[in-house]
């Protein structure tokens, strides 16, 4: 019996020995060592030599996966590993305003999730509409004044954003300006001589703004300056839309915009700084709207499906996210009409509360995150309620908006004991709990149209 467990034992140490011996001959030559430091400890890592990244405090020799989306391929394949699998930085959206042989550019910052963050911007220009373009590169900002142009020429900005490794995460949509030299000065006034004929004072250019990007399809496009309508338009069959607007004074606004989808569904709002320059147009470009999102069961039977819709550009890319213990990603395409539908597997959630939200590509731009549908997975299937035109909360005075009227009304009860008129209302239009406080406003906000 033991000389058959002493030849057992060396037939192991044998195959044993093999492996060590093939593994210095291995050229991967991977290692297992563990790295710490005074704020970290990387616990059995497989590292292999590569030199990605070193610091004072820790040195990355490489990884089985990729760090950096596209930084694993072949030939033959293309490795998308762990959770930048489903990378996401959104489009800036960028407005440009024509001077005296310049022009001034700014951009609303790109956000990045699941492993992406902007680390700084790159500014294209070139003088034909698509390039090519002639690049520079910028820091961690968002603004800059490209100078030295020539006026009555028209030129053609993109700016890109860049994530810690240099690569382009993110590519705004082209915007064009055309720099126009000063007015010259009238003469001054006063002094004799002359008097002359009329005419020939100097006609001040117009100041404004055009705006132009993505909704949905034939749909209602709202634009809000500082918290008020200023201007709507309807979407084309492609999606795109453009609205001018007029009559500004120069100086810092907040603009927003917002749309319905077809079944009445509106999106969140998004929201963006733009400096107006006296007398001259400023052109922002790259507007994508978040696509909408309904679900077809407030309740779900777990292990029956749920359907996620809603509605973008027509054949954009959309990817829809819910959340659970581990986060789930999947793909759809919107049709001709823009609606996209995709039926949820729920036996892969644990049972409770869950969110679902959905962000849209199309042709290199990227929406930001839309709203948040919510669902329960629980033991039986309960219909999810129709949406309707009118704000679901937050509506005072019942006129299917939210906006100065609510809040006027909702401020005057801040902090002050409710009449019994207005109890029934804040259970049904705020937050129910007898009071108006932060919350309210909260949801005021959530719900706002203008």
């Amino acid at each position: 019996m033991m000389r058959k467990d002493v030849s057992v034992g060396r037939k192991y140490f044998g195959i044993f020995i093999l492996v060590l011996i093939a593994s210095f001959f291995t050229p991967f030559n991977s290692r297992a060592n563990e790295f710490t430091s005074s704020s970290f400890r990387v616990l059995d890592p497989v590292m292999a030599p590569a030199g990605f990244s070193t610091s004072t405090g820790f040195q990355l020799w490489g990884t089985v996966a990729e760090i950096a989306l596209g930084t694993s391929t072949a030939s033959s394949f293309q490795l998308g590993a762990g959770f930048l699998r489903y990378p996401f930085a959104s489009t800036p959206v960028v407005s440009a305003t024509a001077g005296d042989g310049q022009t001034a550019l700014s951009w609303t910052a790109s956000q990045g999730v699941l492993g992406w963050t902007a680390s700084g911007y790159n500014i294209g220009q070139a003088t034909i509409s698509g390039g090519p373009y002639t690049y520079t590169s910028l820091g961690n900002v968002t603004s800059s004044t490209r100078t030295g142009l020539s006026n009555s020429t028209t030129y053609y900005f993109v700016v890109v954003a860049k994530d810690a490794f240099g690569n382009a995460i993110a590519t705004s949509t082209q915007v064009s300006a055309t720099p126009v030299a000063a007015p010259a000065a009238p003469p001054p006034s006063g002094g004799g001589g002359g008097g002359g004929g009329g005419g020939g004072g100097i006609i001040a250019s117009a100041t404004g703004a055009v705006f132009s990007g993505r909704a949905y399809p034939k749909s209602t496009v709202t634009l809000l300056k500082d918290a008020q309508v200023a201007a709507t338009t309807v979407a084309g069959s492609d999606a795109n839309f453009q609205i001018s607007l007029s009559g500004l004074s120069g100086g810092n606004y907040i603009f927003s915009v917002y749309s319905e989808d077809s079944k009445g569904v509106r999106s969140s709002l998004l929201t963006f700084p733009v400096s107006i320059t006296s007398g001259a147009t400023t052109n922002v470009s790259g507007i994508f709207i978040a696509p909408t999102i309904s679900v077809d069961k407030s309740e779900v039977k777990r292990g029956d499906n749920i359907a996620i819709f809603g509605q973008s550009a027509p054949t954009s890319e959309i990817v829809i996210t819910v959340n659970s213990e581990e986060e789930f990603f999947v793909k759809e395409k919107t049709d001709a009409s823009g609606v996209y539908l995709h039926n949820f597997d729920t036996s892969v959630l644990e049972m409770g509360q869950h969110t679902t939200k959905s962000k849209s590509a199309l042709n290199g731009e990227i929406s930001s995150f839309g709203k948040i549908a919510s669902f329960l997975v629980g033991t039986k299937n309960v219909a999810a309620t129709i949406a309707t035109k009118c704000p679901g909360k937050a509506d005072l005075n019942n006129d299917c908006k939210v906006n100065l009227v609510d809040f006027s009304i909702a401020a005057y009860w801040y902090k002050r004991p409710l009449s019994a008129v207005f109890k029934t209302t804040e259970t049904a239009k705020l937050n129910g709990d007898g009071k108006v406080d932060l919350v309210d406003f909260s949801i005021m906000a959530f719900y706002w149209t203008g």
